[in-house]
């Protein structure tokens, strides 16, 4: 093949008999990740009383983890086992598009999530009539089509660049590390990620956070039996995208802003936080904090 038409993983390489271990490690997390989530959604799919737009939300959640983590998982377990370590460029280019969409729906899932705990905590009366089947739906679907959107063009756009090397220092297909092999100008490629990165992470999480603290000054002004169900609903929620905060900037601040001295192991553990904890972490705070979901998936597995 021609330079350019495939790429090769180099972390893959020498790894020795530890790929074995790695391999089943590997394995039994994506199997934790399908579970869990595979539980969510069952259980907010089945219980009609499940059937409103909090809940909704969540399911969406993990049906975004699962789509994501299919797009990592099964690759890179595929490549603990095999002998040779390349990808071509489509199919490269492809997991990256798959990834980048996971991270930017997780997201903006969220700042629907906080959408609706305003408007269901600052407007109650009104909650029904403002966040109706219709509107959910339509949210939803616009979520998802602008991350295809966004991120799609980015992959358009990096296809059509010449690549000059084939070696990617990464685990999976980083878009970023992709076009810093290309040797012609990349600007096209740079104001497209960029602006991906502003629309569909920095200004839904400053959405949010302007929804949780507003939520925090109603509640102060509130009683407490009220101020009790509020945190009750906003404290998971909140909890959730901590974290994939956390994630995202690690992955983010590794990749594009600084370059700095770090053992292997742990600059690979950082830039997979985003697409390995949230997928379990999110089902779990949700089936341990709603008590409808954790008794409907106690329901799903005593009655198997």
């Amino acid at each position: 093949m021609e330079n350019g038409t495939y790429f090769n993983f180099m972390l893959f390489e020498n790894l020795g008999n530890i790929k074995y271990t790695l391999f089943g490690l590997g394995f039994i997390l994506y199997c934790v990740i399908i579970l869990l989530n595979a539980l969510i959604i069952l259980a907010i799919f089945l219980e009609r009383t499940l059937h409103q737009p909090m809940y909704i939300l969540i399911s969406c959640l993990s049906m975004n983890s699962v789509y994501g983590t299919a797009g990592f998982f099964p690759r890179v377990l595929t490549e603990l086992l095999s002998d040779t370590h390349t990808i071509s460029r489509e199919a490269c280019l492809l997991q990256a598009f798959v990834i980048y969409t996971y991270a930017a729906n997780e997201t903006t899932i969220l700042m629907l999530m906080a959408f609706d705990r305003f408007v269901a905590i600052s407007n109650p009366l009104q909650y029904h009539n403002i966040i109706t089947p219709r509107v959910l739906t339509l949210l939803i679907v616009i979520n998802w089509i602008y991350s295809v959107i966004s991120v799609g063009t980015g992959a358009l756009l990096t296809a059509r660049l010449t690549m000059c090397g084939n070696k990617l220092w990464k685990v999976y297909c980083h878009n970023y590390e992709v076009v810093k092999l290309s040797c012609v100008s990349t600007i096209s490629v740079n104001v497209s990620g960029f602006l991906t990165l502003i629309t569909t992470i920095i200004i839904p999480v400053i959405f949010i956070l302007f929804s949780y603290v507003k939520i925090l000054i109603i509640c102060k002004r509130s009683s407490a039996q009220f101020k009790s169900k509020a945190y009750q609903t906003c404290v998971p929620h909140i909890v959730v995208l901590l974290n994939f905060s956390f994630a995202i900037i690690s992955e983010v601040t590794l990749s594009r802003i600084v370059n700095l001295e770090l053992p292997i192991g742990l600059t690979i553990v950082l830039s997979l936080e985003f697409i390995i904890v949230p997928p379990i972490l999110n089902p779990l705070v949700y089936a341990l904090n709603f008590t409808g979901i954790r008794q409907k998936i106690i329901h799903l597995i005593l009655s198997k």
